[in-house]
Formats: structure tokens, C-alpha cells, sequence
């Protein structure tokens, strides 16, 4: 058998340098559709990477051992390993998106990142939050007491939410179909019989039409990335709750709904519009923090204990 022969540079490639094709990456990507915010991610990443490789290389030049460099001299400045991973994903989308264009034949090995245990909010902070605003509350207040209670009630991404429009809401099927995600899919997000509640009271206080955002600001605009941030911290702040992340909520909702709603990793993908179980196993990780929480049902030495406790009961009667 003959040797298998990889794909040839074209002729006319042999001079594209990483920076020039990085930007004809970036074009062919949003002649894709990719959302504006994964376009913006992809131009941050490239500049960071710039910081730590020879950008004006020719790409028919790039080598293993200067991917390597670029590795090594990220973690040389104390980068944290998520952060290379993540800076080291985006070389990877680049160069495979290279690759099929016959640009070059380099590849980018994939990085491993650190698993981390993710915070969530606790009970009592939910409880502060979660309670209902004086009657003499201004609507910026009213509006952001429903967000949150639409944060919990299925772990939205802070973009979905501002992303909503008031014809998406079915009160009648219990959900909202939502058109504007992070990988650009339709999206049906379920709605328990409290936010059903808590949504038509509030919508009849927000009006509109059917392509009106739901949550809006003071104007009834649409609320910006940086109001709807800004909002929340305000609020969790105005409760006592020094945590402010948005995202924060995403992750509890994945806590509670597997640990303390006995949910599963299926199902959670679907609701929380992962593409993959694989990314659904990053809030699966949440689970390990409170394996504890039921030691005593599971755990040999605990069960070995409470019968020789038992033994012990009998023998003494």
C-alpha cells in the first residue's frame, strides 16, 4: 500500500500569514451568522494569542514547537489554565478552519483546563431575593424581582433574557420560544406555575406590543448588556447579597434542579439549550460539592455503624 499523502499547501497560501487569514476567518464566521458576541470573543482571544505568537508568520511556516511556545509562554505570564484553554479552543477552531482551506497543516493540541466546583447562591440569599418588592416599588425594581424569578425558574442566559419578545410568551402552553440564542437555535424554556403567575401580572403592568421586548427599561427599550448587569447588581445589593452575578444564577438553577429536584443531565441539557451533554457536564460537576448531603444513606461505614448501634440496643434490653 502507498503512503497516505496529506493535503498539499496551495501555492497561493504559502504567504498568508496567521493575522491575515485570522481576519478571513473572522469574515467567513459572520458570513455564517455567528452571533456578534462569538465574533467579539474571537477577535479578544486573537489579540491576547498575539501577546505570545509571531502573528506575522506565514501559516505553510507554522510548527508544533511554535504552538508549543505560545503554550508555554502563557503559562510563563501566570495565565490561568482555563484561560489558555480557552485562548488555545479559539487557535483550534481557527486552524482546523485553515486545515480545510489547505492553508496549512498545523494543528492546535487541545489544552486541559481545570475542573472547578461552581459557586452558586444559597437559600438564604435566594430568599432575600426572591421576596416580593414593597408596594411602593419603582418598575426598574418590579422588573428586575421578575427577572430573577425567570433567572431560577430555568437557568436562561443573561442574553436570552434581554433577548425576549412579548409575543414569545405562550401563557397557555406554559413557555417561551425563544429565537435569539448562543447557537443561534429555537429554544422552548418551561415555565412553572408560579412564573406563569408572576408573568401575567407583570405584563399586563409593561404592555406593549408582540414585538416589544419583554424586559425592558424605563422606556420600553430593550435593556442593554451592560442595564441588565448593572440592574441586578444594584439589586442583589439592595437585599443584602454581595453576589451579583447574572451567570451565577444559571449555575444554581443547574444545582438545585439536579441535587435538590432530583433532575437529570438529559433533560437539563434540553433546558438549559446545550448542544452537546458535554457541556452540561460542567454543571453536572455541582453535584460532587453536595455528594455529601446524603453520606449516611449511601456510605458502608454508616450503615456498618448504625447496625452495630442497633446490635447494641437489643443486647442491652
Amino acid at each position: 500500500m502507498g503512503r497516505i499523502r496529506m493535503p498539499a499547501v496551495k501555492s497561493a497560501a504559502k504567504q498568508l500569514t496567521f493575522a491575515d487569514a485570522f481576519e478571513q476567518f473572522l469574515t467567513d464566521s459572520a458570513a455564517r451568522g455567528l452571533a456578534e458576541k462569538t465574533l467579539k470573543t474571537y477577535r479578544n482571544h486573537y489579540h491576547c494569542v498575539s501577546l505570545h505568537l509571531d502573528t506575522a508568520t506565514p501559516l505553510a511556516n507554522l510548527t508544533r514547537e511554535q504552538l508549543n511556545g505560545m503554550v508555554v509562554s502563557m503559562r510563563s505570564a501566570g495565565l490561568a489554565a482555563n484561560t489558555i484553554c480557552s485562548y488555545t479552543r479559539v487557535v483550534r477552531t481557527f486552524l482546523n478552519w485553515c486545515n480545510r482551506r489547505h492553508y496549512c497543516t498545523a494543528e492546535m493540541p487541545q489544552y486541559k483546563a481545570e475542573e472547578t466546583v461552581k459557586e452558586t447562591y444559597t437559600d438564604d440569599e435566594l430568599k432575600a431575593l426572591l421576596q416580593r418588592p414593597a408596594p411602593n416599588y419603582r418598575f426598574s425594581v418590579y422588573r428586575t424581582w421578575v427577572i430573577i424569578n425567570f433567572l431560577l425558574n430555568a437557568g436562561c442566559r443573561a442574553a436570552t433574557v434581554r433577548s425576549i419578545q412579548l409575543g414569545d410568551v405562550d401563557m397557555e402552553q406554559q413557555q417561551v420560544i425563544t429565537r435569539h440564542n448562543k447557537n443561534g437555535k429555537v429554544q422552548v424554556i418551561p415555565l412553572c406555575r408560579q412564573m406563569v403567575l408572576i408573568l401575567r401580572e407583570y405584563m399586563e403592568i409593561r404592555g406593549g406590543e408582540a414585538t416589544d421586548y419583554l424586559f425592558c427599561d424605563e422606556f420600553g427599550e430593550q435593556l442593554t448588556e451592560n442595564a441588565l448587569r448593572l440592574a441586578v447588581a444594584r439589586y442583589n445589593k439592595s437585599r443584602g447579597v454581595e453576589k451579583t452575578s447574572i451567570h451565577l444564577f444559571r449555575h444554581t438553577f443547574a444545582r438545585k434542579y439536579l441535587v435538590d429536584c432530583g433532575g437529570n443531565a438529559f433533560t437539563l441539557q434540553k433546558i438549559l439549550g446545550h448542544s452537546t451533554l458535554k457541556m452540561t457536564k460542567h454543571y453536572c460537576t455541582i453535584f460532587d460539592a453536595d455528594i455529601a448531603k446524603n453520606c449516611d444513606s449511601f456510605s458502608p461505614l454508616a450503615q456498618i455503624k448504625a447496625n452495630s448501634t442497633r446490635i447494641k440496643k437489643s443486647a442491652a434490653r
